[in-house]
């Protein structure tokens, strides 16, 4: 049975009152400061689970606020989905993760079946043996959804963090998960304020919806001292602002041949005119060899690939280029923190906060629309936006924490 304490409010903190969508970002104060431990005389114990790279950037932050509160125990789930070094290891040590309690090494290769499957059957294990009082999931992967269903078919409260984001696109498998996680969800933490009316939309009770800010913020500000003597820009031989950053990793732009034959003529005429570098997922590294681009490049020019970076060096690359182009959530996210251009890659976006930032423009696909966009942003670029988005601010994680302390009560 659940353990939820229902529909008690959180003192200190606003209730979320969500009419129109104009209406959604009502005034939150400041997180309540942590109370004492609460429930049965030990602390709360919450499963936290992480399986890709955002994953990691966005627990960082919470993993922090949970120690520094006292009341609860952590307990970190890896499930593997990102597995190597490269994907996961250098991540920890930038970010100073303490190592995973637990690591599954379940989830990577394989279809987005047999993924979900051998990580549902490699968590139950760990989520019966642990009897946590939550189980929190951050995101939109396929670990976030398997280990949502695990909790859920348990009877484990389900905190969702990064609830509500649609891009109303079903061919995305992300899109599958995050409405079928949030459906699922006991308490469900969103970012910005399309998110609360989404879930509202959906019929999700709003007594389990907050508006509490983006935990990727609360990373960034943490690490961005850090990030500024990163030595990446010398080891690449790149000037600050004199250069453009690109990532691609969403299965509709890299394993469709023609798609990303086009993605990269776009890219290589932009690398003609400013240079490229292009951090290079496993996934792509996979499809450039399939369709011969490495070859095909061989004569050189102003785009270059470079292994998987971690956070800092990512970060300070981000920081400093003239524009980034992409397709990831994240790193909408990010340059809109940073203040810095951003083509995104694709003909939709379930972060229409960056687009109303400014600072993010969808382009889609089309190689002649990706190049007309970057050069429009080169002669004009967009105004830097005032400061980062409402609750952007670096507090995220102590809003979270306030709150699970208040809604959840600890197992007897």
């Amino acid at each position: 049975m659940r353990t939820m304490l229902p529909g008690r409010s959180l003192p200190g903190l606003h209730r979320v009152d969500v009419g129109a969508a104009s209406d959604v970002a009502a005034d939150l104060p400041e997180p309540a400061p942590p109370g004492p431990r609460i429930g049965f005389g030990r602390r709360l114990r919450i499963l936290h689970v992480v399986g890709t790279r955002p994953n990691f950037v966005k627990i960082a932050p919470l993993l922090a606020a949970c120690r520094r509160a006292g009341s609860i125990e952590s307990v970190l789930v890896h499930t593997g989905q990102h597995h190597d070094a490269k994907m996961s290891g250098r991540f920890f040590r930038d970010l100073e993760i303490p190592a995973p309690d637990v690591d599954l090494e379940a989830g990577a290769g394989g279809s987005h079946a047999v993924q979900t499957a051998r990580i549902m059957t490699a968590f139950e294990r760990v989520a019966v043996e642990r009897r946590p009082d939550a189980v929190v999931v951050v995101g939109d992967v396929n670990s976030t959804l398997a280990c949502a269903l695990v909790a859920a078919k348990l009877g484990i409260p389900l905190v969702h963090v990064e609830a509500g984001l649609r891009s109303r696109d079903r061919a995305m498998p992300e899109e599958i998960n995050r409405v079928v996680t949030d459906a699922m969800a006991d308490l469900l933490f969103c970012t910005e304020p399309a998110g609360v009316d989404n879930l509202l939309r959906e019929g999700i009770d709003r007594n389990r919806i907050f508006l509490v800010g983006n935990l990727l913020a609360d990373t960034l500000f943490r690490e961005r001292a850090r990030a500024a003597a990163s030595p990446i820009l010398d080891t690449l031989g790149l000037a600050a602002g004199q250069y453009a950053l690109v990532t691609l990793h969403r299965p509709a732009n890299v394993d469709d041949e023609s798609v990303l034959a086009g993605l990269l003529d776009a890219v290589e005429a932009i690398a003609r005119v400013l240079p490229v570098v292009l951090p290079a997922h496993p996934r792509l590294r996979a499809a450039l060899a399939a369709c011969g681009f490495e070859a095909r490049r061989a004569a050189g020019g102003g785009l270059r690939f470079v292994d998987p970076l971690g956070y800092l060096d990512c970060l300070r690359l981000m920081r400093d280029a003239r524009l980034c182009l992409t397709d990831s959530g994240g790193i909408q996210e990010e340059t809109t923190i940073l203040g810095v251009p951003c083509l995104t890659l694709r003909d939709n976006t379930e972060r229409p906060l960056t687009v109303d930032a400014g600072t993010n423009r969808l382009v889609g696909r089309d190689p002649d629309a990706i190049v007309a966009a970057f050069h429009d942003t080169l002669a004009q670029p967009p105004d830097a936006p005032d400061g980062p988005p409402r609750y952007w601010d670096g507090r995220t994680a102590g809003r979270i924490v306030s709150i699970l302390a208040s809604r959840l009560e600890v197992r007897p």
